[in-house]
């Protein structure tokens, strides 16, 4: 029986000004049971491929077509390879987003088109062959079971350095806190409460679970309110939920007024966020849901703070790349990034994030985020307000929790908003960038406070990439309780247990980072927000010249460090001269 052979494979790599397709640079192959794919695949090997990438030279060799890659390798002399790292190709299909063929004569050429906005060309010398690999990719970038993705064959090679399934758990988020006035309640832990939130959620210590089962049958998807971030100095809190069910006769739930009263405290009042707008949520209780009716909630005042759903951010993120690979009409760029509406979307997103901010930390307020489902635009709020808010949010491990804890672990339904991207032609109805919008905006912020944060705009792009084709399991299924169905953490490698290694963190440091511990407010006005270009543009640019830019830097920060040594180190010798001449009697003291 066929097994894949462990050779690692020379790729891309994304490092400072990189364009790799991934970012662990010689990957070993999973030893997996050809069999299993075997339907699929019905021309394994082709020779005299030609592979065309932007800003890269053409490149012949072998095309390879496995269970879960697609390889191209040029056979160059051992020497070369070593030289030009680039000259092969080691892509999973599921990156693959959709596929173009055509045909000239004999030859055939298949395009295609990445979920990371890669477009690349194969120019296959047989038609017979390019078919087969065009279904085969197909095929095997849409296999209709979970367990048969890469993931779950993946079997990484390199040290442990600690179990990223188990880095960022409720109980150890929970000591962060220090306060005594909440606690870690496991009503959840059969997920029959809600199947969306986490087996163990953090609420206010006054509330018992009978109370939260109550709340929860009151909330759309059981989603009751759990606390998101708490204020260090205030003690205010930010709280996420989904909608109430309030229906059309305006029902009311008592223990689930009682439940945001115990997190506001005594004598405090707070606003609930509603992320829709009045028309949507008035509409909603026809459908048996609605919204906080003030006269049940004397303590809270509930604002409309509209923000799109995921549908719409699908579209304008598709005109926003077609503009970007548009290269025929320059003239029509600027009219055609306004047209596409995303930098409107980011700049909304910041604006609601900044709001409950500035509640938070300067009024002294406790927020409460909902939208209609509150596993979509609910965790975009909450996690740039703590991202303003807390200097640790802005560090790799605390990035890292935070997406574990507002995301991942808060039920965002990541296998179906990111299972296709905007290349993709079929029917794909709960698809959005969600998580991209997040992203650009904790760009943005990176932008505008470079300084601020101990990563750099590479570790935000290397997080999108893995969030919609990896071999890691980080991003896989839309849920908790999904991912303990298919036993991914013992399955599965973490994404974290292969970043937090000092090799890998390395290349994703910001070299201009200084901590700062306090508050970072962003100007949210139009001219104030850029497009990133590193992920937009990635392919669609020269990337020589950011390179040799941020090469400058690190040249120039590496000089910076060399002359503070030798700053120290003659002071250290003056101080050692004076104290001679003093005891010479040369000087006095």
């Amino acid at each position: 029986m066929t097994r894949c052979s462990s050779t690692a494979v020379t790729i891309s790599v994304s490092g400072v000004g990189g364009r790799g397709m991934t970012d662990v640079c010689r990957m070993p192959a999973a030893e997996f049971d050809a069999m299993e794919f075997v339907e699929y695949i019905k021309t394994p090997k082709v020779d005299k491929v030609t592979l065309h990438r932007p800003y890269t030279m053409p490149v012949e060799g072998t095309l390879c077509v496995t269970g879960h890659h697609l390889i191209l390798s040029s056979r160059m002399d051992s020497e070369k390879r070593k030289d030009d790292e680039k000259e092969e190709l080691w892509m999973l299909h599921i990156a693959v987003d959709s596929l173009e063929k055509k045909f000239v004569g004999p030859i055939g050429y298949l395009t295609l088109y990445c979920k990371n906005f890669l477009v690349i060309q194969l120019d296959i010398p047989n038609v017979e062959e390019c078919l087969n690999v065009a279904s085969s990719i197909e095929q095997l970038s849409s296999l209709g079971s979970l367990t048969m993705t890469y993931p779950f064959f993946y079997r990484s090679t390199f040290e442990r350095m600690e179990d990223g399934w188990v880095a960022f758990q409720p109980e150890s988020e929970l000591t962060r806190l220090k306060s005594e006035d909440w606690r870690l309640s496991y009503v959840n832990k059969n997920y029959d409460i809600s199947d969306t939130y986490p087996r163990a959620v953090v609420v206010p210590k006054t509330v018992d679970d009978d109370t939260l089962r109550a709340a929860a049958a009151f909330r759309s998807g059981g989603r009751f309110p759990i606390l998101s971030y708490l204020h260090k100095g205030h003690g205010t809190a930010i709280l996420r939920s989904s909608q109430p069910m309030t229906g059309a006769n305006s029902k009311r739930c008592r223990e689930d007024e009682r439940l945001l009263n115990a997190a506001l405290g005594v004598g405090r009042r707070g606003y609930v966020i509603d992320t829709r707008s009045n028309a949507n949520a008035t509409a909603a209780k026809s459908k048996g849901g609605g919204f906080e009716i003030e006269s049940h909630y004397p303590q809270w005042r509930r604002v409309h703070k509209p923000l799109e759903k995921y549908t719409t951010l699908q579209d304008s993120l598709a005109k926003l790349i077609d503009a970007c690979k548009d290269s025929s009409n320059t003239t029509k760029w600027l009219s055609r990034l306004s047209a596409s509406g995303w930098l409107g979307h980011v700049k909304e997103l910041l604006n609601v994030a900044c709001l409950v901010a500035q509640c938070v930390d300067k009024d002294s307020y406790s927020i409460l985020i909902h939208g209609s489902d509150g596993f979509d635009v609910t965790p975009q709020v909450t996690s740039l307000a703590q991202i303003i808010l807390d200097p640790d949010c802005r560090t790799i491990r605390g990035l890292e929790a935070l997406i574990e804890r507002e995301w991942i672990q808060g039920g965002h339904p990541f296998a179906s908003r990111c299972a296709h991207g905007v290349f993709y032609t079929g029917k794909a109805k709960h698809v959005g960038p969600v998580f991209l919008l997040f992203l650009d905006c904790v760009w943005q912020l990176h932008q505008q406070f470079s300084c601020s944060f101990e990563f750099n705009e590479d570790f935000l792009y290397m997080i999108f990439e893995h969030s919609y084709s990896s071999q890691f399991g980080t991003f896989l299924c839309n849920n908790e309780s999904e991912r303990e169905r298919v036993k991914l953490s013992q399955n599965t490698t973490s994404l974290w247990t292969y970043m937090n290694r000092p090799a890998i963190l390395q290349k994703y440091l910001n070299p201009l980072f200084k901590t700062n511990q306090g508050v970072i407010w962003p100007a949210v006005a139009p001219q104030s927000l850029c497009l990133w270009e590193s992920t937009y543009l990635r392919w669609d640019i020269d990337p020589a010249p950011r390179s040799a830019v941020w090469g400058a830097v690190l040249d120039i920060m590496q000089e910076d460090k060399e002359a503070r040594l030798k700053v120290n180190e003659l002071r250290r010798e003056l101080a050692e001269l004076q104290k001679e001449a003093m005891q010479k009697g040369l000087i006095g003291e």
